[in-house]
Order: C-alpha cells, then structure tokens, then sequence
C-alpha cells in the first residue's frame, strides 16, 4: 500500500518550472472591483461592477467614435522644439524624447478624420499618458489645424479633452495655445460648424480656461474631474472644506457648466444624434 505513502516531503517543483499569473490579465478600480481586462475593453473601458470609466488615450476614443476603426491621421509628424531651453531635472528636449519612446505617440494630441455612423468628422483626442496631456504648442498647432481642416471642409469638430494644463516647459509658448484655439473655435462658430467638447478625468487647468468649456455642447464623462486648480490647490487656498463630490463632472452639471454627462457605451450614438439635430439631419429613434 506504499501508493498512500509520499514518498517526499514538501512542495519539490524546481524554481524555473514556476508560472505566474501574466500580468494584465486583470484590472482593479479604485472601488476595488476586479475586471477581466478582455471583458473591459468589451465594455467601452468602463468597469461593469461599478461604472468607474478608465482612462483610455486617443487610440481607444478613436475605435469607439469612428466607423470600424478607419481614419485619416492629420498632421502627424509635428514634434515640440525647445526655443526655451529649458531644463529642470532633466532637459526639455530628454523628457520629449522619453515619452515619445514610452507612449509611441509624436505629443499630446491626435488628430483625425473619418466617419463616424456613416457622417464625416473631425476629432481631436488628448493623450494623459504623454507628459500629463500637457498642452505646448504642438497641441495648439494640431488642434487649429484640425480646426483649419473642419473649416475648410464644413465638417463638424470634436475635442476630447484629458490633460493636466499648459506645459510648464514652454512657459508663454504654452499659454498663447489658449488664445490660439479659442480664435479657432470663433471661427468654427462664425461659419456655422458644430463644434462638441467631451471633458473626461482629468481636464484641468488651460485647457478647461479654453477649448474645453468652449463646446456648443459641452459633455462630461461619469466621474471625471474638471476644474482650473485642482480641490486640494482650492482647499488650500480658502481654507475651506470643499462639498462632496466637488469638481467632479456631476458637480459641473448641477451647477451648470455641463449639458449632459454621457457613458462612454452611449458616446457615438449622443454625439451624432446631438450633430443630427443640429444640421437638421434624419434622425434615426431607436424602438
């Protein structure tokens, strides 16, 4: 009966025979909800335990606004210049470099053409992950073009808005960006052209004081922050505590700043209905 007896003791697996869990497989909220990291993409990057929306970066806003994935890049291959100089633990020019090599991306913005449920438009999508979604001049520049480009083709505008504010690193190069895309957006506006904003966590800072806030209709998503200093620069400075919820997209609604807060599984479909309504397009009303 020696088949009942082990025969050694403990676990005898060699080290280099161990497999571990693949890292990615699985996401965690800040509710401390655990998705699996397939069946969040198959939900729009929204957690379905909570609704807590991830942040996603241009690659994703643009599979979920454009008709099978198909667009045409604008102005891709615009780089930020260091006219400043500028260095502070590292050099302007470095840290440029270091998050073009990490993200894959030229800067902080993208811009696009395509269809979107089979009508044109434009889109300008920020990205968080290449330095905080900072807004130098390249994002200035990208997105007046883009605008340039909707102008001149008579095709509605788009602005997805994430980022932490002007680039330090350009200093007024920067802040001009503000009065630049402003100018283009009265343009947009002047001729007729629709123009939406969708402000998604964070949007802070110059781009909330300027293109952001600057929609015909201005969307939030479910949660997402959206103010010029953040609660803890405003606690700070009043000396006072700050409501509930404050400075979240809900908060912005109730007091106005908003029109509505959209899910992102309902974003394609509220944007082009709201440029149908606008255009006096048909308008398709689901059963």
């Amino acid at each position: 009966m020696a088949w009942f007896k082990r025969d050694k003791k403990g676990i005898t697996t060699p080290t280099e025979a161990k497999k571990d869990t693949p890292r990615g497989l699985w996401y965690k909220s800040p509710t401390g909800k655990v998705v699996d990291t397939d069946q969040l993409k198959n939900n729009f990057y929204v957690s379905p335990e909570d609704g807590y929306h991830v942040r996603i970066g241009s690659n994703e806003y643009f599979e979920i606004l454009f008709d099978n994935n198909e667009f045409k890049e604008l102005n891709p291959n615009i780089v930020s210049k260091d006219p400043l100089k500028f260095e502070d633990t590292k050099k302007y020019t470095d840290r440029v470099e270091a998050a073009q090599k990490k993200t894959g991306l030229k800067d902080a913005v993208r811009t696009a053409v395509g269809k979107s449920k089979g009508n044109d438009l434009v889109v300008a999508c920020m990205d968080f992950a290449f330095i905080g979604g900072s807004m130098g001049s390249v994002v200035g520049e990208k997105i007046a073009r883009a605008a340039d480009y909707s102008l001149k083709n008579n095709i509605p505008f788009m602005i997805i808005s994430k980022s932490g504010g002007a680039r330090m690193m350009e200093a007024a190069l920067s802040l001009m960006q503000l009065a630049k895309t402003s100018a283009k957006l009265a343009q947009l506006s002047d001729a007729g052209i629709p123009y939406v904003s969708l402000c998604t966590d964070p949007t802070t800072g110059g781009t909330t004081a300027s293109f952001a806030m600057l929609g015909d209709i201005n969307i939030g998503e479910p949660g997402a922050l959206i103010a010029f200093a953040g609660p803890r620069v405003v606690r700070d400075t009043t000396g006072k505590e700050l409501p509930e919820g404050f400075q979240t997209a809900e908060f912005l609604l109730e007091k106005g700043f908003l029109d509505f807060i959209c899910p992102r599984h309902e974003l394609k479909d509220k944007v082009n209905l709201y440029l149908n309504l606008i255009l006096n397009r048909k308008v398709e009303i689901s059963a």
